[in-house]
Parts: C-alpha cells; structure tokens; sequence
C-alpha cells in the first residue's frame, strides 16, 4: 500500500503588500508543520492545485498576481474562521 506524501506550505500576509509563502515542507516535517498550527490555532486548509502551485514558489518572494484570488479565498476563509483581519495579525 503506498502511503501519500504529506506536504504543507505556511502563507504570510499582515502588512505585507502580497502574500508570501513563508514556508514549503514534504514527509515529516509537513507534517509538523499541520501539527505546529494545530496547536497554534492556525486554520488548515488543503487545496491540492493551489498547494502545488505555492510549492513551486521561492520563499519570503510575494505570490504571482495569478494566484492572486485563490490566495484570497484561503486568507479570507482564514481571517473569517478565526475572527481576526489582516491589519491586527
């Protein structure tokens, strides 16, 4: 039985101008990474094209504008679950 590969990338927004992939993990350490936010209270969202694209980005660079409303959606799904906006992270 083969056993899915686990992988994660952690987004940063706040004050930035655009998002940026902060961090991009495969195995083990995606999977600290979920359980980190977990314990955090970071919401979790699995997306597998939109995980894949952020995957393939150099870190701490902002997201293309291509990616732009998908990021949005996840973000804006994210501030609204944990009751927070942009500008008070």
């Amino acid at each position: 039985m083969n056993k899915k590969i686990v992988r994660a990338a952690a987004l940063e927004y706040g004050a930035l101008k655009a998002p940026q992939v902060i961090a991009q993990a495969e195995g083990e350490l995606a999977e600290l990474m979920q359980e980190a936010a977990r314990q955090s209270g970071t919401p979790l969202m699995s997306d597998e094209a939109l995980l894949e694209a952020l995957m393939q980005l150099p870190l701490n660079e902002e997201i293309p504008e291509s990616l732009y409303v998908a990021v949005a959606v996840v973000l804006s799904w994210a501030y609204w679950l944990t009751g927070r906006r942009p500008d008070s992270m």
